[in-house]
C-alpha cells in the first residue's frame, strides 16, 4: 500500500521550511529546476516515449496523444515557463492594506502560503512543472498525483526537480509524486485532511465529479471546457471563420478549445458553408440542429447530449439561433463556465454578452484558446478555475495564497 501519510508528513515539514525562504532564494532554486529540465531533456523524452508507446498500444486517439506528447521544444517551453515564474513578483508577505481602527490598533492583511497543496491531474506532463513552480514560488509544498497515461513522464519530471532541490540542500520534499495511479490511492488522497490544505483536480468531467463527490479536503474546482463561439448577425465573417477555426482545430484536445458553434440566423446561410469548407481541412465532424443541417449536408443530426459534451476532438456541435438572447440563454444552460466568445462589430451586443454570460473568461472577437495562465502573463498556471469562491479563471501565484491579519498595538485591552 502506497504511504500517503509519509508524503503528507514530509510535505508539512517542507512547507514550514519553504515559508521561511526569501524571494531571492526561491528564485535561485527555481532557476536550478529550469536548468535541470534542459540538462535532463534526453531522459525526459525517453520516459515520455514509454508513455506514448503505451498510449498507442491502449488505443488512445492521436488527438489525446498530443496532450501527452513531449518534444524538445515543449521541454524548452516548460523550462521557460519556470523562468517566467521567476520574473513575477512574489506575493508572499505582501500587505495588501493597513488601517487603524477606533481602538488605535493598526491592522493589516498579509498574503501567506496556503500550506500543502494536492493536485490530481490527467495526461498533460507540463502540468507537473507548471504546478511545481507556482507552488514553490508561493511557499507551498505540493503533492502531485498524475494519471497513468503520463506515469513515466511525470515520475522523471518530479525526480529531476527534486534532485535540483536535494543538490542545493533545501526543501527536497517540497515537490513530491504519488507513484501509484490506482483509484483507491486517489480516493485516499482526497481525504488526506490532516496534511492537505487544499486539493486541486485538473482533468476531465469524470475526474472533477469524482473529486467533488469524494473529497473531504477543501477543493478548488478546475473545470472542463464546453466552450462556445457565437457568430452575431453583425460579425465580420472572415474574422469569424478564422477565430472558429483556431478555437476548434489549433489544439482540440485542451480545455479551452471550442466545442459548440452558435450562429445568428441572419448570417447562417452565408457563414455555415464557408466554415464547413474551412474546417474540412481538419476533417471536423459537425453535429448540427435542424436549422444548421440545411447548410451542412454532411453533418450528423445533433442530439440533446451534444449541447453538453466536451468532445476534445475534431467534432463540433452547431446551432442556429434567432437572437443574441437565445445564444446567451443556450450558453448559460449548457456551458461549464470556462470560456465563451462572441464575434461581432456591434458594441452593444458585445457588452450585453460580456455582462450576461456566466463564465470565467468571456471574449469579444478573439479565440477561446487564449484562456491560459501563461498567455495571461502568469508565467504558468495551476489550472483554470470555473468556480466563484477564492479563485476564478487561470490560477497563478495570487490564487495560491491565503491571508493573515497582522495587528500592531501599544498596550490596548478590550473593555
Amino acid at each position: 500500500m502506497f504511504d500517503l501519510i509519509q508524503l503528507g508528513q514530509q510535505a508539512k515539514k517542507s512547507a514550514q521550511q519553504l515559508a521561511l525562504l526569501s524571494t531571492t532564494r526561491k528564485n535561485e532554486l527555481l532557476e536550478l529546476m529550469a536548468r535541470a529540465l534542459l540538462t535532463n531533456k534526453d531522459d525526459i523524452l525517453a520516459a515520455n516515449q514509454k508513455d506514448l508507446n503505451n498510449a498507442r498500444q491502449n488505443g488512445i486517439s492521436e488527438v489525446m496523444q498530443d496532450r501527452l506528447r513531449l518534444t524538445g521544444q515543449r521541454v524548452d517551453a516548460m523550462a521557460y515557463g519556470i523562468r517566467q515564474v521567476i520574473q513575477l513578483a512574489d506575493p508572499i508577505g505582501e500587505v495588501e492594506k493597513m488601517w487603524k481602527n477606533t481602538d488605535g490598533l493598526l491592522i493589516g492583511r498579509q498574503k501567506v502560503p496556503l500550506g500543502v497543496i494536492g493536485i490530481i491531474y490527467e495526461s498533460r506532463p507540463n502540468v507537473t512543472t507548471d504546478a511545481a513552480s507556482l507552488c514553490f514560488k508561493t511557499g507551498n509544498a505540493v503533492i502531485l498525483r498524475g494519471g497513468k497515461e503520463a506515469f513515466y513522464s511525470n515520475q522523471i519530471l518530479v525526480r529531476v526537480l527534486q534532485n535540483a532541490l536535494t543538490t542545493a540542500g533545501v526543501c527536497e520534499n517540497a515537490i513530491q509524486f504519488v507513484a501509484d495511479t490506482s483509484h483507491d490511492v486517489a480516493n485516499q488522497m482526497m481525504r488526506l485532511t490532516e496534511y492537505l490544505d487544499v486539493l486541486i483536480p485538473r482533468g476531465g468531467a469524470s475526474l472533477i465529479q469524482r473529486v467533488k463527490e469524494t473529497a473531504t479536503v477543501p477543493v478548488i474546482e478546475t473545470g472542463t471546457g464546453n466552450n462556445h463561439i457565437y457568430i452575431d448577425k453583425d460579425a465580420q465573417l472572415e474574422m469569424a471563420i478564422n477565430i472558429t477555426d483556431n478555437a476548434k482545430t489549433q489544439r482540440p484536445s485542451v480545455c479551452n478549445a471550442a466545442e459548440t458553434l452558435l450562429i445568428h440566423e441572419d448570417v447562417a446561410a452565408e457563414f455555415l458553408p464557408k466554415i464547413a469548407t474551412k474546417l474540412a481541412e481538419h476533417k471536423v465532424e459537425f453535429h448540427a440542429d435542424e436549422k444548421a443541417i440545411v447548410y451542412l449536408p454532411d453533418a450528423i443530426a445533433a442530439t440533446k447530449e451534444d449541447w453538453s459534451t466536451e468532445y476534445l476532438d475534431y467534432i463540433m456541435a452547431v446551432k442556429v439561433v434567432a437572437s443574441i438572447e437565445e445564444a446567451i440563454a443556450h450558453i448559460n444552460r449548457y456551458n461549464t463556465k470556462h470560456s465563451e466568445a462572441i464575434i461581432t462589430d456591434n458594441y452593444f451586443a458585445s457588452q450585453k454578452f460580456l455582462k450576461e454570460v456566466d463564465a470565467a473568461a468571456v471574449y469579444v472577437n478573439a479565440s477561446t484558446r487564449f484562456t491560459d495562465g501563461f498567455v495571461f502573463g502568469f508565467g504558468a498556471e495551476i489550472g483554470i478555475s470555473t468556480q466563484k469562491l477564492h479563485a476564478r479563471g487561470p490560477m497563478g501565484l495570487e490564487e495560491l495564497t491565503s491571508t493573515k491579519y497582522i495587528i500592531y498595538g501599544d498596550g490596548q485591552i478590550r473593555e
